[in-house]
């Protein structure tokens, strides 16, 4: 997104918020809906933003909730902590990193449909209800706004993850789908093997590859991830990108390659229900 094109939405954003919010309509799943996002210093300064966003969607969750380390807790600004009366719920937590953004929420609400969010992204109003209408009761998927495919090599393994097709617009369902969680994915309840939750294993294997970690745990619990058939470009907010895991996992760090190796020899590939 340009400068001046970034500028409007902003401002926009505000606008919006001060003088128009949308009146929500009720999720209709038979179990609550949660929104899980989480943040850290170095995006204080916007995740209002992000959270203002979350808070005017066309159909309403049950809670959305920012989950903050411990040790975070007095940096957080008081534009972010003025959102409770609007609806926001701010937990603190110990600080699992990215994984914030969803293993405190499974844990805290093990029987919800949980919908992850990343902190530095525009979301359109429609955002969770897309998600929502997209949803198939009876199958065993789980829905993303945004996904890449797997490609192998001739051993069957993985290719390098810059090898593989990026921001993939097809909406098959397929062990070779994989989300990429920052543009909102929605987790029912029970689509997770248990030991999604085991922290010790997840910052041994891939303590910054939150994506890989559900991937795996995805399919082991016996779902598959979808990409659902909407389309929308992903927007950060301004001077939110200074500092992000791309740079620690992408084709310069190599985070994700070491990751995910870490992971098929660990569990196989592709992982399968144990």
């Amino acid at each position: 997104m340009n400068p001046v094109h970034r500028t409007f939405v902003v401002a926009r954003t505000k606008f919006t918020w001060a003088l128009a919010r949308p009146k929500s309509r009720h999720h209709g799943l038979p179990a609550p809906l949660i929104v899980s996002v989480t943040s850290y210093p170095r995006r204080f300064k916007t995740v209002a933003l992000t959270i203002k966003c979350l808070l005017s969607q066309t159909i309403a969750p049950d809670a959305v909730v920012l989950w903050i380390a411990d040790a975070d807790r007095m940096a957080l600004p008081a534009d972010v902590v003025a959102l409770r009366q609007f609806g926001l719920t701010i937990e603190y937590t110990e600080d699992l990193g990215s994984f914030k953004k969803i293993v405190p929420a499974l844990r805290r609400f093990p029987t919800a449909f949980i919908a992850t969010a990343d902190d530095d992204l525009y979301y359109w109003p429609t955002w969770l209800e897309e998600l929502v209408s997209s949803r198939s009761p009876g199958k065993q998927e789980i829905l993303c706004h945004r996904v890449h495919k797997i490609r192998l090599a001739a051993d069957g393994r993985p290719l390098p993850y810059m090898e593989w097709q990026l921001e993939y617009k097809g909406t098959e369902i397929s062990p070779l789908i994989f989300p990429t969680g920052g543009a909102g994915t929605l987790y029912p309840p029970g689509h997770l093997h248990p030991d999604v939750l085991d922290d010790a294993t997840f910052r041994m294997l891939c303590p910054s590859a939150d994506d890989a970690w559900l991937y795996w745990m995805g399919l082991r619990g016996g779902s598959l991830f979808r990409k659902i058939d909407y389309f929308h470009f992903i927007r950060t907010w301004p001077g939110s990108q200074v500092s992000t895991l791309y740079h620690e996992n992408g084709p310069q760090g190599g985070g994700n390659d070491r990751q995910i190796g870490n992971l098929v020899n660990r569990y196989g590939f592709p992982p399968s229900p144990p």
